[in-house]
């Protein structure tokens, strides 16, 4: 039997509950998937973990999926604690970066502003939304966190000083990027890299590990998906 498809549900789960699916789901239930009442569908959430359910009552903009039995447990160490830290790129590179890190497993991610990076507006809903959508494909129970962007120094200036933040820089003499089991960031720059100033202010703050991916000049979207396949390599 083909397996039913995952949607991802912030609200309670429970054995004998009844959930209203938003319209952007609803939609992608008659209209994409052309599901029918009757139908199985999961869902899922970190709290909660992940319910079979049954469609109810459908609509083009309006879903009830009655919830039945549980499927998997929460599972509070499914995600490493790793975030990832990324330079503004253009739109598409941006979805990607998002996608990817959702599939790789990070808790956070966070933008950031710098001197070189592509300065668009940024629309963190949809973001989310991409961010969903890798989560509800890939099987994990969580979708991670998506912060504002704000400038890199003020990020640096607010930082955990117990997390190790590697920061993938090129043509820098620096060792190449080693699992880390524990918490840890990947900070990775824009197209054109960091300006000298920027590296000044990233070599003053001690949580900081400068890391190489390597003789190759990568684009930053390549460097976030190698830098986050290495950093949890161990796992």
């Amino acid at each position: 039997m083909a397996r039913s498809i995952r949607l991802y549900a912030p609200s309670p789960l429970a054995a004998g509950g009844l959930v209203t699916l938003p319209p952007e789901q609803a939609h992608y239930v008659s209209a994409v998937m052309r599901l029918s009442v009757g139908a199985s569908v999961a869902l899922f959430n970190a709290e909660d973990g992940e319910w079979q359910g049954r469609i109810v009552a459908l609509r083009r903009d309006r879903a009830e999926i009655a919830i039945a039995a549980r499927l998997r447990p929460p599972m509070p160490t499914e995600t490493p604690d790793f975030w990832l830290v990324f330079a503004l790129l253009k739109r598409q590179a941006t979805d990607l970066v998002i996608q990817k890190a959702t599939e790789l497993g990070v808790a956070a991610i966070f933008p950031v502003i710098t001197a070189r990076g592509i300065g668009e507006r940024v629309n963190l809903a949809r973001l989310l939304t991409i961010a969903t959508e890798a989560a509800e494909q890939c099987e994990r129970l969580s979708v991670p966190k998506i912060a504002p962007p704000e400038p890199l120094s003020d990020l640096l200036a607010a930082w955990p000083p117990g997390r190790p933040l590697v920061a993938a820089l090129e043509r820098v003499d620096c060792p190449p990027i080693m699992p880390i089991a524990g918490p840890a960031a990947l900070l990775i720059g824009p197209e054109g890299g960091f300006t000298p100033a920027e590296l000044d202010v990233l070599r003053a703050h001690p949580f900081l590990m400068p890391a190489t991916l390597g003789p190759r000049i990568l684009r930053a979207e390549t460097a976030a998906i190698a830098g986050l396949a290495l950093l949890q390599a161990a796992r």
